[in-house]
């Protein structure tokens, strides 16, 4: 299972967030072809509603989970930003819910556009 973590900002479409992580994961496929047949979408509780997330899941098929700021911020990440931790709770929403999904990076926090995608398996 590849859990591809996602932050966004509030209002993001679905195409946005399509185009994000394709992107991220043709990197992930270059090194694990059959990575993208199996992927769950993860990021902060509180986007589990942003119409963009939802329609992008539901898209692909993909599964669309959510964590608390709180359990976010307990996950040690590479790239933690303090600007994220005044925002949302949390240093981390794309690279710590990406970890939560277990396993290890494979893609840090890569921003496209207004969207933030890690990968992790």
């Amino acid at each position: 299972m590849i859990t591809v973590g996602v932050g966004t900002s509030s209002g993001v479409g679905a195409d946005e967030v399509l185009a994000a992580v394709d992107a991220v994961l043709a990197a992930v496929d270059a090194v694990l072809p059959a990575a993208p047949g199996r992927v769950r979408l993860a990021t902060l509780d509180a986007r589990l509603a942003e119409p963009g997330l939802v329609e992008a899941a539901t898209r692909r098929g993909w599964q669309l989970v959510g964590s608390p700021a709180a359990v976010l911020a307990a996950v040690l990440v590479p790239s933690p930003s303090d600007r994220v931790a005044a925002a949302v709770g949390t240093a981390s929403v794309a690279e710590a819910a990406a970890l939560l999904g277990g396993g290890s990076l494979l893609v840090p926090k890569t921003v496209v556009g207004r969207v933030t995608v890690a990968v992790a398996r």
